[in-house]
């Protein structure tokens, strides 16, 4: 039987929703239950695909293809738990499912509604694909006001009723702020927060709040008089010193404990947090630390690379070095010397990006890796960017550039229009929606024997979640590996290039894919451990 916990937010958004669904999913792990989190989110885009990464951060992509939001990337990260296109839901999906049903008369001439139809189909997709799992944590995006957000708060509140109080639990994540005038934590947010939420018949049951220090008793029992709830249920969401500090945060304020209360579960056994205390003391007391230069165009929003931020990290973990990042706009690479910037950084990477803007820099910071031995890790964009340098200044084709700019006399990167998914042969064209239309999700690739990455796989065969629209284009490949790039991954078709290296370099990978979706504080990707401790062995050097 499976259990539902509902987080909503109030008083204003970024307060955590995420972080703290992920976080109660890993307490609830070490408790020895099974758990999945799902992300509700109220816009109207069918999916975050095509938005601006200033505008939501990161796009998040499944195993399955699913374009999703950066959260789910904080419960893969938490829980270990492979999300899936059934885990994120937008009002965008619900609607086009909603009146794709009018359309083909499946509600018999009825008058289409939000109530019913559109609160039915949201409780459909909240139970849909369960597993049999133990918990699924499902978080509300928006805060609650938000008109946007209703249909789902009235969803919500709907299967509370259906399922029973047994079987659903509501937590609310409000904002308890600081005011130093007056010198007191102010409950006054919290309260009209629960107030709204009550306003739409919704009483929860477990209280967070967000605060820079911990809650006198006084304001504690006010809240729970005011709120309607056990003055135990208030917990405190205390600001940590890193995300992966939260578990036992939460843990230490009891948290994990009101679940089990509010279920009737007995557990007379604490979670086994071992592996969170491990982690956390590896970031906060490492032994080394390395300076990574991240060459990218949305610096300007760090969420945009937020799974890659987060995969370096763990890198860290893996070597007990602290990474420091050196965030560079990679234009500025075009109009100054790039040792200016580049300069003494122990590592280089260049992410994944679209257009043109910055690319000449991001070749530019390739070319400096190249030349001077300093470790370079290019991902997806960064990988074309790399053999693009490659192609100019080591095959002598000068020339050398992607269709994705325009058109090139040496298209050493074009757009793919066909490629084989499984059993089933896919296709795109120039003039295609720009949504779910790039080769998306997980694809197989074939490993060289005696590389660089075979090495550090130990496989022959590996799995990586892939978004792009252009690739490298394979018909270039001889004459490239001729001039001494090696091309180390390929699709088991042989078609599309995956992976990149220089044998005789300390430690340069270009890759097509996203190495970083897959990588968890408790389990490093190979790419990344392997990459930090170059950059371990560089900083030795320097």
């Amino acid at each position: 039987m499976t259990r539902f916990i509902f987080i909503t937010g109030g008083v204003v958004s970024s307060l955590g929703k995420g972080l703290s669904a992920a976080a109660l999913g890993a307490l609830l792990q070490a408790r020895g239950f099974s758990v999945r989190l799902r992300k509700l989110d109220p816009y109207l885009n069918v999916d975050p695909g095509t938005m601006s990464p200033y505008q939501h951060g990161e796009v998040y992509v499944t195993d399955d293809g699913a374009e999703t939001d950066l959260d789910l990337g904080h419960y893969e990260r938490f829980t270990g738990v492979a999300s899936r296109r059934t885990d994120n839901v937008t009002t965008g999906q619900i609607y086009q499912e909603v009146l794709a049903k009018e359309r083909r008369g499946d509600y018999l001439g009825a008058t289409v509604q939000v109530i019913p139809h559109v609160t039915d189909a949201i409780k459909e997709f909240i139970q849909r694909d369960p597993d049999d799992v133990d918990f699924m944590i499902c978080e509300i995006g928006g805060t609650v006001g938000d008109i946007e957000s209703l249909p789902f708060l009235e969803a919500i509140r709907q299967l509370g009723n259906e399922l029973g109080r047994e079987r659903v639990l509501f937590v609310h994540l409000t904002l308890m702020p600081y005011i130093p005038s007056a010198g007191e934590l102010k409950t006054k947010p919290t309260q009209h927060s629960v107030k709204e939420l009550l306003g739409v018949g919704i009483q929860p049951a477990v209280l967070l709040c967000r605060c820079d220090r911990p809650i006198p008793s006084d304001a504690r029992r006010k809240i729970a008089l005011f709120c309607n709830i056990r003055e135990e249920a208030v917990i405190s969401a205390l600001d940590a010193r890193t995300i992966y500090e939260v578990p036992l945060r939460y843990h230490e304020a009891g948290f994990d404990e009101q679940v089990c209360r509010y279920f009737g579960i007995e557990q007379p056994q604490p979670p086994e947090l071992g592996r969170w205390h491990h982690i956390v003391d590896r970031v906060l007391e490492p032994e080394g630390e390395v300076t990574i230069a991240v060459a990218g165009k949305y610096t300007g929003l760090l969420d945009a690379y937020k799974s890659l931020t987060e995969a370096l990290a763990h890198g860290g973990i893996a070597n007990n070095a602290r990474v420091k990042l050196k965030w560079i706009e990679s234009e500025v690479l075009e109009g100054e010397d790039p040792v200016v910037y580049l300069d003494g950084c122990h590592g280089i990477l260049v992410p994944g990006g679209f257009g043109e803007r910055g690319a000449e820099g991001k070749i530019l910071a390739a070319r400096f890796a190249r030349e001077r031995g300093v470790p370079y890790f290019g991902i997806c964009f960064g990988m074309q960017m790399a053999v693009i340098e490659a192609a100019r200044n080591l095959a002598g084709l000068s020339a050398a550039n992607s269709t994705e700019f325009g058109q090139a006399d040496e298209p050493v990167v074009g757009m793919l229009t066909e490629w084989t998914r499984g059993n089933v042969r896919e296709t795109r064209g120039m003039g295609d929606n720009l949504g779910g239309t790039m080769r998306l999700g997980a694809y197989p690739c074939d490993l060289e024997a005696d590389s660089r990455v075979h090495y550090i796989y130990g496989e022959d065969r590996i799995s990586e979640r892939h978004r792009h629209r252009y690739e490298v284009n394979v018909n270039y490949k001889d004459r490239l590996e001729e001039a001494g790039l090696l091309f180390s991954g390929m699709s088991p078709d042989g078609e599309l290039p995956e992976i990149v290296e220089l044998p005789d370099h300390p430690w340069y990978l270009g890759v097509q894919f996203h190495p970083e979706l897959k990588s968890k504080p408790f389990a490093p990707h190979p790419l990344f451990e392997s990459f930090i401790a170059a950059a371990v062995q560089q900083s030795r050097m320097i």
